[in-house]
């Protein structure tokens, strides 16, 4: 979960403290175990939304690593996510493997 009462740099946003479990809004528990167990899920999630020309580098890094990286591509390609690194792969990266496979 992350703490959306702080800016990315750690400070107070205002009086409210809200926390969000970044997975429940994705889903149901159906797929919770992969997500689980998802490295991502221990790092900030900035990481893996990045500002438009902002860096991919760090969350590639961390997916690479992930035992699940390829149940998170499946997930994001099968629900047409458009945002954010998902299995190691850009939005645009994810449109090209769905691309190729209604071709094949």
């Amino acid at each position: 979960m992350w703490d959306a009462s702080r800016d990315s740099a750690g400070k107070g946003a205002g009086d409210a403290h809200v926390q969000y479990d970044a997975w429940g809004l994705f889903g149901g528990t159906d797929t919770l175990s992969w997500r689980q167990r998802a490295l991502c899920s221990q790092t900030d999630p900035e990481v893996f939304f990045p500002e438009k020309g902002g860096s991919t580098r760090d969350a590639k890094q961390v997916c690479e690593l992930c035992e699940v990286r390829e149940q998170c591509l499946e997930w994001a390609i099968d629900h047409d996510e458009r945002f954010g690194i998902w299995g190691g792969m850009s939005e645009r990266e994810r449109r090209q493997v769905k691309k190729e496979r209604r071709c094949a």
